[in-house]
């Protein structure tokens, strides 16, 4: 064998690589898990919007991915196990479920107005996710 694929950093990399496949694989999953329980949860159909060019309905999904993402991608770097992973994960995901219900409570009458296409209305909506999930990803570190 050559000499540079028995390198340390060769090595390191041919073990490391499956197993940061296999993590990245498995948050996406979480993800997308958890982006498909909030589609069904709201109180409109925000992937129909979406296909019909509703803009406000493509931004406020869009800030549930991310809203996800951000903790999620903390909880990643943070486990140690695939269970853990997975643990974070769904607590990541129910939490962040309830917050973006919660935010829509108090912020009345905002998924109506998503749907009639506000942007002002989705533009409130995703800083209100995100900075859910930025608080969130403080708290799983």
């Amino acid at each position: 064998m050559p000499p540079q694929l028995q390198s340390p950093e060769i090595q390191a990399f041919a073990t490391g690589f499956p197993i940061t496949l296999a993590h990245a694989g498995m948050t996406l999953v979480i993800l997308i898990v958890g982006a498909a329980l909030y589609a069904l949860l709201t109180p409109h159909r925000e992937i129909q919007l979406i296909r019909e060019g509703n803009t406000a309905a493509a931004m406020s999904f869009g800030a549930v991915l991310v809203g996800l993402a951000i903790p999620l991608s903390v909880s990643l770097s943070a486990s140690t196990s695939p269970l853990e992973m997975g643990l974070w994960g769904a607590t990541i995901i129910a939490v962040q479920l309830l917050v973006f219900r919660v935010i829509d409570f108090i912020l009345h009458g905002l998924p109506q107005r998503i749907q009639e296409g506000e942007i002002s209305a989705a533009t409130l909506l995703v800083g209100a996710k995100i900075a859910s999930a930025l608080i969130l990803a403080a708290a799983v570190r």
